[in-house]
């Protein structure tokens, strides 16, 4: 773990600083409404903390080695916290309570900062049995999705697709009260494809999440760059999660079927096909939604969501629409997205990038 310590240079030291201390502004007048003054941002090779607020040296310093360990959107919660509590110290000034008591716990619940000791948000672990069960069914209705009757897969894919509709629609409905967490998806990178643009959309349209990219410093390289941001359930980030990684690795394994059967020895066309692929599968999604409306099955979103989306990012109003390049490698990565059946690997052995998320790994 030393060594790891040792890789950070002076000149990436300085450069996280000033990326730390560019989303300070950020956050500060994102999440504060510009009330607070700028701390002293430090780097700290202590290990017993992720982050602290140090009031009487006015200055927030976050552990090097977790700089190093953790993405930069973990970073960046943990940021939050600690200037939750220089909003509670230096703006409310509360001093007379607990460090976390009800003063910075409601500082924290109204703009989606998580309150707990370390400020790194957990999902909780409890499933309620009626939720389960639906998990359960859904996760093998997936499986039998990835039968080799082309007829039986998608019957299993519409059925998991309309109950995990269901299973949505009665928890609003029911106005039950539901914790949300939120996920980076996907490898930071410096230019959003449009591919993956089109794979947020899917995801915020058909999978119960909010989408939004957010900017990410990446530590190891001095670079600046974009990452995708789910937003929801427990249940249904997860779900968001596998169909990421089920859809990222898929595409471009039809990719590489495309190109051995048309003998094409470059990757000129890459990014079209993939493009193709993640807008034909969209369209097949929108479709099928049409006919679940025809059953009475209408999702017109979760408030309580758009609710919390709004607490975290209550400057942004609007996410902008991939707008596809028009190629013969795009209509035939259109055409193969249009015959994609959304699966879970039965046996596991076959794994997605990044892992499967709730349903396990998953296989193209």
């Amino acid at each position: 773990m030393e060594s790891k310590l040792e890789e950070l240079s002076a000149e990436l030291s300085a450069a996280a600083l000033r990326a730390l201390t560019d989303d300070w502004r950020n956050i500060n007048y994102g999440l504060f409404q510009d009330r607070m003054r700028p701390p002293a941002m430090r780097l700290s090779s202590a290990t017993g903390f992720l982050g602290r607020w140090m009031r009487g040296e006015r200055a927030i310093e976050v552990s090097r080695r977790f700089l190093l360990d953790q993405p930069w959107g973990v970073v960046l919660e943990v940021l939050k916290h600690e200037m939750a509590h220089q909003f509670v110290d230096e703006v409310i000034g509360v001093r007379d309570e607990t460090a976390h008591g009800p003063v910075f716990q409601r500082v924290c619940a109204d703009r989606g900062i998580d309150g707990g000791a370390t400020g790194v948000p957990e999902a909780s672990g409890a499933t309620d049995a009626a939720t389960a069960s639906a998990l359960d069914k859904i996760a093998k209705l997936l499986a039998l999705a990835g039968s080799p009757n082309e007829h039986e897969a998608q019957t299993a894919m519409n059925t998991a697709q309309k109950l995990m509709l269901k299973y949505n629609l009665d928890a609003v409905r029911a106005k039950a009260a539901r914790g949300y967490i939120h996920k980076h998806l996907g490898a930071p990178s410096g230019r959003v494809e449009e591919a993956s643009r089109f794979l947020a959309a899917i995801l915020s349209e058909h999978f119960f999440v909010q989408c939004i990219w957010v900017n990410v410093w990446r530590v190891r390289e001095g670079r600046a760059g974009s990452v995708l941001e789910v937003i929801g359930t427990p249940e249904n980030v997860s779900m968001a999660e596998y169909v990421h990684s089920f859809l990222d690795h898929t595409a471009d394994a039809r990719w590489t079927l495309h190109k051995r059967q048309h003998r094409l020895t470059g990757d000129r066309d890459r990014r079209a096909y993939r493009t193709g692929v993640m807008m034909g599968f969209l369209e097949k999604l929108r479709a099928e939604r049409k006919g679940q409306q025809e059953t009475g099955l209408v999702w017109a979103g979760d408030p309580a969501l758009d609710e919390y989306y709004q607490r975290r990012y209550p400057r942004v109003r609007t996410i902008s629409r991939a707008a596809a390049t028009r190629t013969s490698a795009h209509a035939e990565g259109r055409e193969a997205g249009k015959r994609l059946v959304l699966h879970k690997g039965v046996d596991g052995s076959k794994g997605s990038r990044g892992g499967g998320g709730l349903l396990g790994p998953g296989r193209s």
